[in-house]
């Protein structure tokens, strides 16, 4: 396993690489932080000059990058240009921490789901719970997220409220903290995820309960399946030991390929539900002409999203010893 994740180290760093040089250049080539200066009369051409060349935009490209990058790497993120100066790093780290819970939240109610649908849906195939789980998934892969988050706030902050004959929604519709929290409130963190997750996890709920459900079948029909019942071990013990474990494995891989996009890809969602995670990040950096704040994002995306699915492969071990022992 070990051997594994030295190669698996070896082909990401140079692709990571790779990418932070062409984010670098092409961040380089759209935003150009002087730009918005021009447009104010008292300052001098000379002073626009002055600031080029403090920002270093006049030297070359790969010397500006090779430096950029020895900076990332001592986590030095550089200073934000539209933030009055803030540092880049904290302001990633809160949003990155913001993304990863929403994510964390999201995959694990879509696999309890998704999983428990699956089985029962494999179990009990041909029936009427079956026909039921495999329509409410076709539909659930249908919706699109922004349309699903749209009438989430909707129903939960308009008509339910209307009905109910209440002044506040039920849920909030938007943000992360309501108007005038101070410090950290759990329960009030709580009610501003709910909608997110949900518009997250119905489309995920039904991709793995689809996956779950064509795995179990497979796996219910194989060799080792009919041995396990051949030994008189009870219908239960067989389902659970010899059935779901294994038909884990590709729903394993697609929730950690799913997490890892969700960590870069949530840019619909946080901008529907205004939640400050990195897609909202990354846009407001793309449109404000902050590349310090555009790069780092991308970069430690990019990292996340190698972490995450390298999690994922290392999962496999564990859920199939097989595996395992063929990566020593």
């Amino acid at each position: 396993m070990a051997r594994y994740v030295l190669r698996r180290l070896a082909t990401t760093v140079p692709i990571l690489l790779a990418i932070s040089f062409a984010v670098f250049w092409a961040a380089n080539q759209v935003s150009d932080p002087t730009v918005a200066l021009t447009v104010n009369p008292r300052i001098a051409p000379e002073d626009i000059t002055r600031y080029r060349e403090h920002l270093g935009l006049g030297d070359p490209i790969l010397s500006r990058y090779l430096q950029w990058l020895g900076d990332f790497v001592q986590a030095d993120l550089g200073i934000s240009l539209v933030r009055n100066g803030a540092d880049v790093w904290p302001i990633v780290r809160t949003a990155l921490v913001n993304t990863l819970v929403l994510v964390s939240l999201a995959v694990a109610l879509s696999l309890v789901a998704g999983i428990a649908i699956g089985a029962i849906s494999a179990i009990r195939r041909g029936s009427f719970i079956d026909y039921l789980a495999t329509t409410i998934s076709f539909l659930g892969i249908s919706i699109p997220v922004f349309w699903l988050g749209l009438m989430l706030q909707l129903f939960f902050g308009l008509y339910l409220a209307n009905w109910l004959g209440i002044g506040p929604p039920l849920l909030p519709t938007a943000g992360l903290y309501s108007p005038g929290q101070q410090g950290f409130d759990l329960a009030d963190r709580v009610r501003h995820l709910v909608l997110p997750t949900m518009a997250l996890s119905l489309q995920l709920i039904a991709v793995y309960s689809r996956y779950m459900r064509a795995s179990l079948l497979d796996v219910m029909n194989s060799d080792h399946v009919r041995a396990a019942r051949g030994r008189g071990l009870p219908e239960r013990t067989v389902v659970v030991r010899h059935g779901v474990r294994n038909a884990l494995l590709p729903v394993t891989a697609q929730a950690a390929t799913d997490a890892g996009q969700l960590v870069g890809g949530l840019v619909v969602t946080e901008l529907v539900f205004q939640y400050p995670g990195m897609g909202r990040l990354f846009v407001d950096a793309l449109y404000g002409g902050d590349y310090p704040v555009l790069l780092a994002s991308v970069m430690i995306v990019a990292t996340a999203v190698f972490l995450v699915n390298l999690a994922g492969d290392l999962s496999y071990g564990v859920l199939d010893p097989r595996i395992r022992r063929g990566a020593r």
